[in-house]
């Protein structure tokens, strides 16, 4: 970690403890499973096992009881009222709520892993958040293109100006580039933004980690300073960084409602 701060937030093929041990990965039918792969299977677990025994709780209009079950029910009546209804409305948000859902607490959770001890985030690799990217936009387009229709929704990128015909020959072709083009990249920096804060999180934490191994061959006082000193700046961005698991949560689902929402109301 002292050499390259960023190997704790990249993917890997075996998980590394303290003292030099490792639990290398299997590969399976000549894939290589790695330590992200078997992260993202025990978020789903948790996500599975956390909502599967809320829902049984709250079944029948029962109250949930308990801080941790409140929690967790305040996040997703939070997620439901304020950010996807007030977005798009009762009728189309509770169509796209399941979806909004599953996008933040899978986010959430993948954060929250990270910052577990000898784990890792899987936010932090830009082929997950990528991946996220992608199916947003694939559910935002086809959402488009259903209501519209496959010609009309893309067509309808392009805001209807009054020209004359000589003007408009040539200005629409050009906006419809331009709008085609910036409608990829909001995706893409839905990929970018979440992948670079949980990255670059990860990076300054390790930095700071790493400082005690590199005054390790230090005076006994130079590296008693540094240790104490890395420790408290590191269990302060650790605190950042829980709240950074939750905001980024937040802002990928609500830009991902609100682009989701601008394909249902073109120009």
């Amino acid at each position: 970690m002292a050499n390259d701060p960023a190997a704790h937030a990249q993917d890997a093929t075996a998980f590394e403890f303290p003292f030099g041990l490792e639990l290398p990965l299997p590969s399976m039918l000549g894939i290589q499973i790695t330590k992200f792969m078997v992260l993202e299977l025990l978020v789903a677990v948790a996500m599975i096992a956390v909502f599967v025994s809320l829902a049984k709780r709250i079944e029948g209009g029962k109250v949930a009881r308990g801080r941790f079950w409140n929690l967790w029910e305040a996040l997703l009546v939070y997620v439901r009222n304020d950010v996807v209804f007030s977005v798009m409305g009762k009728k189309n948000g509770a169509i796209y709520l399941p979806f909004i859902w599953m996008i933040f607490f899978l986010i959430l959770f993948c954060n929250l892993f990270g910052l577990l001890p000898w784990m890792g985030s899987p936010t932090g690799s830009i082929a997950t958040t990528l991946v996220l990217a992608i199916v947003t936009f694939l559910v935002a387009t086809i959402s488009g293109m259903r209501k519209f229709g496959a010609i009309g929704f893309w067509l309808g990128l392009v805001p209807h100006i009054d020209l004359p015909i000589y003007l408009m020959v040539i200005l629409k072709p050009m906006l419809f580039v331009i709008e085609v083009a910036s409608y990829m990249i909001k995706f893409g920096v839905l990929a970018i933004r979440l992948w670079a804060n949980m990255f670059g999180g990860h990076v300054v934490l390790a930095v700071f980690v790493g400082f005690i191994a590199a005054a390790a061959d230090s005076a006994f006082y130079v590296w008693g300073s540094v240790t104490i000193i890395s420790i408290a700046v590191s269990l302060a961005i650790s605190l950042l960084e829980l709240l950074v698991a939750f905001l980024q949560a937040y802002i990928f689902a609500f830009l991902a409602t609100l682009f989701i929402n601008m394909t249902l109301h073109q120009h």
